[in-house]
């Protein structure tokens, strides 16, 4: 067990007996990973802060559940996830319009690397090409299934192994591995699409 997961464990104990500062500890140093977790989902920042203290409360009414099956954080964000989805079915099912990240970070991701290839030749039409691909690439992923979506969030921008983000989703690994593959399968034929009209 990492040093981390051991802090996190003993943090976690002392908020099952009653120390308050326990938690309050463990929602200081989740608390930013959480809101950049429930801002892929939630656009308007007010509620993005509204349903992250939603889901800090909502973990710490359900902390005697937690036995460490998992690492606490993977538990507490499969309740963020779970919170922000309540949050959106509460919405009327509306599609996502949650920023999923700056588009001026797509190029850390390696699945993003191609847009930004464009851009080394920066001439008027490859920096509109490479305006167009970053907002499609968002586009297509705020339409994904919630499921598809979340896994390659979780893959792509936290940098979770496929065995944490099974945990999160509760779901085999195998099922992990196929959501992202779908989920950049779609990205992928939207970005050949544009590049396509391009050539």
């Amino acid at each position: 067990m990492s040093s981390k997961q051991t802090a996190d464990t003993e943090l976690v104990k002392r908020a099952q007996a009653g120390d308050k500062r326990a938690f309050d500890l463990l929602v200081l140093k989740y608390q930013y990973k959480i809101i950049g977790l429930i801002g892929r989902y939630v656009k308007d920042s007010h509620e993005v802060m509204d349903v992250s203290q939603d889901a800090f409360i909502k973990a710490y009414r359900a902390l005697d559940n937690f036995r460490g099956e998992s690492q606490f954080y993977t538990w507490l964000y499969r309740i963020a996830i779970n919170t922000a989805k309540n949050y959106l079915l509460a919405k009327a099912r509306r599609p996502f319009d949650g920023d999923v990240a700056s588009s001026d970070n797509v190029g850390e991701h390696g699945q993003y690397d191609q847009v930004d290839m464009i851009a080394d030749s920066a001439t008027p039409a490859n920096l509109l090409v490479r305006d167009q691909l970053h907002e499609q690439i968002f586009a297509t992923l705020e339409k994904l299934p919630i499921d598809l979506k979340t896994a390659l969030t979780l893959r792509e921008f936290d940098g979770l192994t496929y065995e944490q983000i099974a945990e999160v989703m509760g779901c085999p690994v195998g099922t992990v591995r196929s959501r992202i593959f779908r989920a950049r399968a779609a990205i992928d034929k939207e970005v050949e699409r544009i590049l396509g009209h391009r050539s």
